[in-house]
């Protein structure tokens, strides 16, 4: 989704760098990587960039890498901006907050570990196909009109769904790596996170309600969080993408 941040970006004269996760798209697979597995990645490539102190943004299934980050380097991270982010699944006691496919995925993976992995892989070819102008109607339709009116932009929707689409054209593998470690425990507390986040997210977002998003808010020691009316998981960003990055410069 890093796209999405690209006019804003130009305009306020900020550098993005945007890596793809091992497995994710042109990145090589790990296989059996963790979480924590993240962070020496970004310490190597902030070092061979020459990128001494950063701020960290992440969109969606971007938070738990971006708080593993800020865990594990503080020395080095300015701030973290969070946006429609995910939660840590494995310390919610409620699911009920979470889209319901993730609740079905979810049980899968807990019950039929081996089914879902091959599930991964059964729907592989199709996920990887570009969608038609027909599909993509149809996929609107199944969203909030929040969401699917921010979505009817071309460039809003590739940007969203585009980097999905290639994470799987690549390999389910690495998909399902992603996808397992959301559903396992984080390896750290969001209480012990110091460095000072900004979070926003949209008061209608169906992916991850704004109620999970102000519990986990309310774990880490230096955060603000906004919740925007009438925003869901794809308009928070797409909409307000320029207040957020100004909003994490300024933290």
């Amino acid at each position: 989704m890093a796209e999405l941040t690209d006019d804003a970006a130009q305009e306020l004269h900020v550098r993005i760098i945007s890596p793809d996760r091992p497995g994710i798209a042109d990145s090589t697979l790990a296989p059996g990587r963790k979480l924590l597995d993240w962070p020496p990645l970004v310490r190597e490539l902030t070092n061979f960039l020459g990128v001494d102190k950063f701020r960290l943004l992440a969109i969606s299934g971007g938070a738990p890498y971006a708080y593993a980050t800020a865990w594990a380097m503080p020395e080095r991270i300015l701030a973290v901006g969070v946006v429609s982010g995910a939660p840590d699944i494995a310390e919610l006691s409620d699911h009920s907050g979470l889209l319901g496919l993730y609740r079905l995925m979810l049980s899968a993976y807990r019950k039929f570990p081996r089914l879902s992995r091959s599930s991964f892989r059964f729907v592989r070819p199709l996920l990887s196909l570009r969608p038609s102008r027909r599909s993509r109607a149809v996929l609107l339709k199944l969203l909030q009109p929040c969401d699917a009116i921010a979505l009817h932009d071309d460039r809003s929707f590739e940007a969203c769904f585009e980097s999905q689409r290639r994470a799987w054209e690549a390999s389910a593998d690495g998909v399902l790596a992603d996808a397992e470690i959301y559903a396992q425990p984080w390896g750290f507390s969001l209480s012990e996170v110091r460095v000072p986040v900004r979070l926003w997210h949209g008061n209608s977002d169906r992916s991850f309600s704004a109620a999970v998003a102000r519990d986990m808010a309310a774990k880490i020691p230096n955060c603000r969080a906004r919740f925007i009316d009438n925003a869901g998981h794809y308009s928070t960003p797409i909409r307000h993408m320029r207040d957020i990055l100004v909003d994490l410069l300024a933290a």
